[in-house]
């Protein structure tokens, strides 16, 4: 639901703005209508605290100064180097770079070559070493010039003379890897003694950040005398403002907002859809005189999810995976805070993942060591032929069809609800003719299909619903406007709303197609790990068994929940919301505070 806000003008003499403004950011509940962003965001002195506030957060962020973060790297990329140095020396063995250097300086030059084993041939060198099918050789040059031949050198690669041996060059590691440690210790060091004050500076930025917003965003008036300015107040702490402001005195008015008013959005839901106000966010919040779309989009995006995963075991593994980072017992950056939704998300996914009948991939309800009573509440124990089919289609195919449309119905329903309320119901006749239309028709062909109906009444019923809905569509669609344009535009709206209604509908197959992936990529593993264990099981390939089935289901979850969260948006953001005439362009409500 969207909290009834009160929108307040004040006017303060110029020598109490400044203290006043100190008592609204004490109290810390109206939200402060700002102006155009250009007019704001242009302004010099609120460019450099921006700009201020982004350094403190790259600082917090990548914890230390960029001059210990380069040290830190560079030590890094030594190490790397240094490693790849050894891995390339040791072919060679264990040798003495400096004895090398004295032999070159008593006229003996040392050639390093390798070449493929089949082409080496004796008289070319010493071997050193072979390996991977190649052969590590040394030429040693005497006296005169180095006598090319033309078979080594079509044969054979000259390497570097290395500059140190393997064991030399990770000594050089390990070295390295004590100044990595000491680079570390700097850093922590520096973050021990400046995070606690950067995060207090970033958050007297943020303060000092909001204070010149709304500064920039009063007015001066009576030559600079007087300061004008707007914001809004919850229903709920209105009580606590205008006590605020009778001991302040100071001169405000109070009124309801406006329609052409950016009232901000404060959505006030119970624990459960509470939850999903962040998905809600991602689309946009609501205008003050929409509706809030999350009480439905709650309970239907979590029925989404759970179509997509239907699987009760991937269900038990969410929940467990979201205590643990509610309990803070696992930390992920990207799912800081989301340890309450998951884990309801984890319950929905068992519920329907039990009724599917499907456990890790396998199908529980043809096992034999599962109870009748327990398969009872199954669908394919009480839906269909009780082979998983209805009518020869897939029961989760047609649920998912049912539930395309229920879904698409009640977003109609709501937008005519809604549209009457905002413009009254002569202005929505077009929006209700098809809600009678549509719902109306599907409600008597469902009862006519299970003989409630005779066929003469579902005749007439239907001649009904097709007149009522007509007048609505095509003669009243647009009051006032030429009936003969009306007819057109109703022509050209039941073209995109034939079109339109059945694409919908089958969008939300995609709820069948990935839980019927997800499971069948779950027997997958589960049929290549018994492959695996074999008839005549032992250790290994207990371990095998173990390991496949382990890896494979962690990433079957991982890509189905991928995918459940996706596509369920997809669902609502397009479908839902389009049919709902959703436009989520609202500002949320953020109040002026410490």
């Amino acid at each position: 639901m969207i909290t009834q806000m009160k929108k307040y003008t004040f006017l303060v003499f110029h020598r109490d703005y400044e203290p006043f403004l100190e008592q609204l950011r004490e109290l810390g509940v109206v939200h402060i209508t700002q102006k155009a962003a250009g007019l704001i965001e242009d302004n010099e002195q609120l460019q450099a605290a921006l700009q201020h506030e982004d350094e403190i957060r790259r600082l917090l962020k990548q914890g230390a100064p960029d001059q210990l973060i380069a040290e830190r790297n560079e030590v890094k990329e030594r190490i790397s180097a240094a490693q790849e140095a050894a891995k390339q020396a040791a072919v060679w063995g264990d040798f003495d770079a400096a004895r090398i250097a004295e032999l070159k300086e008593a006229g003996y030059t040392l050639h390093f070559y390798e070449c493929p084993t089949k082409a080496f041939q004796e008289e070319w060198g010493i071997v050193i070493n072979e390996k991977d099918n190649k052969t590590f050789f040394v030429e040693v040059e005497s006296g005169k010039l180095k006598v090319e031949r033309e078979d080594l050198l079509n044969y054979a690669t000259e390497i570097p003379v290395p500059e140190k041996s393997e064991a030399a060059w990770l000594q050089e590691v390990e070295h390295l890897k004590g100044l990595l440690v000491a680079a570390n210790a700097r850093i922590e060091a520096w973050q021990l003694a400046n995070k606690e004050r950067l995060e207090k500076e970033l958050i007297e930025a943020r303060q000092q950040i909001d204070w010149q917003r709304v500064t920039l965003s009063t007015d001066k008036v009576a030559e600079g005398a007087l300061c004008l300015f707007e914001g809004f107040c919850p229903i709920d702490k209105e009580a606590e403002l205008n006590a605020m402001l009778a001991e302040a005195q100071v001169y405000y008015e109070e009124t309801d907002p406006e329609k052409e008013d950016a009232t901000p959005i404060k959505l006030r839901n119970n624990w459960f859809t509470k939850l999903f106000e962040p998905l809600t966010g991602m689309y946009g919040w609501p205008n003050y005189n929409e509706f809030d779309p999350t009480p439905i989009l709650a309970p239907f995006y979590l029925l989404f999810f759970s179509l997509c995963v239907g699987d009760c075991g991937y269900g038990l593994a969410l929940i467990l995976v979201g205590w643990l980072i509610a309990k803070e017992k696992l930390r992920i950056e990207m799912f800081e805070g989301l340890g309450p939704i998951i884990m309801v998300l984890g319950v929905g996914c068992t519920i329907v993942g039990y009724l599917s009948g499907t456990f890790f991939g396998v199908d529980i309800y043809q096992a034999e060591w599962i109870p009748a009573w327990a398969k009872a509440p199954m669908f394919k124990a009480w839906l269909g032929d009780g082979t998983g089919n209805w009518m020869g289609y897939d029961i989760m195919m047609v649920l998912a069809l049912f539930i395309g449309v229920f879904h698409i119905c009640l977003a109609m329903t709501v937008k005519a609800i809604c549209y009457t309320k905002q413009n009254g119901f002569y202005a929505t006749a077009s929006t209700w003719g098809w809600l009678l239309l549509i719902v109306g028709g599907i409600a008597t062909a469902i009862l006519a299909s299970t003989s409630v109906l005779g066929p003469q009444m579902t005749q007439v019923i239907l001649i009904v619903i097709a007149s009522i809905s007509a007048l609505g569509i095509f003669i009243f669609n647009t009051p006032g406007r030429n009936p003969l344009i009306n007819i057109g535009a109703g022509l050209w709206d039941t073209y995109n709303m034939t079109t339109g209604i059945l694409g919908d509908v089958l969008s939300y197959l995609r709820l069948y197609a990935l839980g019927m992936a997800g499971a069948m990529l779950g027997a997958a593993f589960n049929e290549l790990g018994m492959t695996v264990l074999g008839e005549s099981p032992n250790v290994g390939t207990a371990i095998g068994f173990a390991l496949i089935v382990a890896f494979g289901h962690v990433l079957n979850l991982l890509m189905a929940c991928l995918g459940a969260f996706v596509h369920p948006l997809r669902l609502t953001f397009v479908e839902y919301f389009k049919n709902v005439g959703y436009e989520g362009s609202g500002k949320k409500y953020n109040p002026f505070k410490k």
